[in-house]
């Protein structure tokens, strides 16, 4: 029994995925749930499990390719020991074929019928400017905002006439005018070949689908250099980052905190916290906490704007940035603000563990308020870092090491940390900036948590 493998929705808001890396071949067998291939979307990284027991029976997605969600992807062998019964199953179903297109030639005008395809296309465009609601992912619609692109004027070539990225990268080429599309209901398989009928400005889309469809993982040698294709997550961290510089008006403070408490308690105590708890107490849920009372004591922070209004959240949803081998994803740690140390110790590990592991699900890197980065873990001695859209501030730490400080007029050492806060000017101000820092070193340095 042949069972359908389907490209599954990983959201409310996520409407195509791509095929980044099958795990296994056509003719291999797979157990259900074991994990069958791995997909980008604009929210997260994962594999996803086999939906049956079987044999890997086609792939009709490959590598680098994006498709709708609920589009085939491959197909399993339900039977295990029918493995070669789809070599007999297809070859009568080829004479069928021939059969088919020779009956082709009897009405002659379907090449020439081919050119009143746009029509539909034309048609496809008017909804809109009756009140019919567009299709899109934010990522579209953020896309079509910054290049003052109206979505209206856009045909869709997705699953229902959604507008893909793909269709506005085609216009963004294009230099922004309405791009000639093919007709919403062409099949998803056929989606790479849709530039062809478009304008002639499209041609860096072009280039750039083929780039991501023809050689996703391929190195190309010039003599002494190399041109390398960006994986997809690459592309979502530039479109991502890109957008945050364009859109925020960035500002950086910066300060330094005496950590020389919090690191002689947990010292003492991370044996046992281990121990108790079964997880290492790191130096994270300290500075997690102290952001948290720096953003009860200074709500302007934990805020985000949508268009002239400032939107204050009551939650506090802290997202932490992960390093991972292949990019950077922000899981986030939600009601931050109720958890003690130990629950903010536990969902971090967790998080972190199954974002290196692409087991994260889209609502777990969603709806964050604000965000920390710590690029002291890699002996940094502070970092600027971009803001995480939509948030209006992201506070980086710096390496926590011994250095020589003067206190009451006598030099001692003591183990310092430079934290900084990049900040959107256009929400919040120096001076709030400046005191929100203060409250978090002052949160650390007087530190009056139990650990254990």
């Amino acid at each position: 029994m042949a069972v359908d493998i389907v490209m599954p929705q990983m959201g409310e808001s996520i409407f195509e995925g791509t095929i980044t890396k099958w795990l296994k071949k056509p003719g291999d067998k797979v157990e259900r749930d074991e994990p069958l291939f791995e997909i980008s979307t604009d929210k997260v990284d994962a594999e996803i499990p086999s939906p049956s027991a079987g044999v890997l029976k086609e792939i009709k997605v490959g590598e680098g390719q994006t498709v709708p969600i609920q589009t085939v992807v491959g197909v399993i062998d339900a039977d295990g020991s029918a493995v070669a019964a789809p070599a007999k199953a297809t070859t009568p179903a080829l004479p069928k074929a021939p059969a088919a297109t020779t009956t082709l030639p009897a009405p002659a005008p379907v090449p020439a019928s081919k050119p009143a395809a746009p029509a539909p296309a034309a048609r496809a465009a008017a909804p809109s400017s009756t009140g019919e609601r567009i299709h899109s992912s934010p990522l579209v619609r953020r896309m079509a905002k910054e290049h003052g692109i109206d979505l209206s004027s856009v045909v869709g070539t997705g699953a229902g006439g959604r507008i893909s990225k793909q269709d506005i990268e085609a216009v963004i080429a294009a230099g922004g005018a309405p791009a000639a599309t093919p007709p919403a209901s062409s099949a998803p398989a056929a989606r790479p070949a849709a530039p062809p009928p478009a304008a002639p400005g499209t041609a860096g889309a072009q280039a750039h689908v083929a780039l991501e469809t023809a050689v996703p993982r391929e190195k190309i040698y010039f003599g002494s250099y190399e041109a390398q294709p960006m994986s997809t997550m690459r592309q979502r961290i530039a479109e991502h980052m890109v957008a945050s510089k364009r859109v925020s008006a960035h500002v950086y403070s910066v300060d330094e905190i005496d950590m020389t408490k919090v690191a002689a308690l947990r010292a003492k105590s991370k044996d046992e916290f281990e121990k108790r708890y079964e997880t290492k107490l790191t130096f994270m849920p300290f500075f997690v906490k102290a952001a948290v009372a720096g953003l009860r004591a200074f709500p302007t922070l934990n805020a985000s704007l949508d268009g002239t209004n400032v939107v204050l959240h009551k939650d506090i949803n802290i997202g932490i940035a992960v390093a991972l081998d292949w990019g950077l994803i922000v899981p986030v740690v939600k009601n931050a603000d109720e958890k003690n140390l130990l629950g903010i110790q536990r969902t971090m590990n967790d998080l972190a563990e199954r974002a290196r592991s692409k087991k994260l699900k889209p609502e777990e890197v969603q709806e964050g308020t604000f965000s920390i980065t710590n690029p002291g873990v890699f002996g940094g001695l502070f970092g600027l870092p971009i803001i995480s859209q939509p948030n209006v501030g992201i506070l980086g730490l710096g390496a926590i090491e011994k250095r020589p400080v003067v206190i009451d007029d006598a030099i001692a050492i003591r183990s310092m940390c430079y934290v900084t806060l990049s900040y959107d000017h256009r929400v919040v101000d120096g001076a709030i900036a400046h005191q929100f820092l203060h409250k978090v070193k002052e949160t650390l340095e007087n530190w009056s948590e139990p650990l254990l």
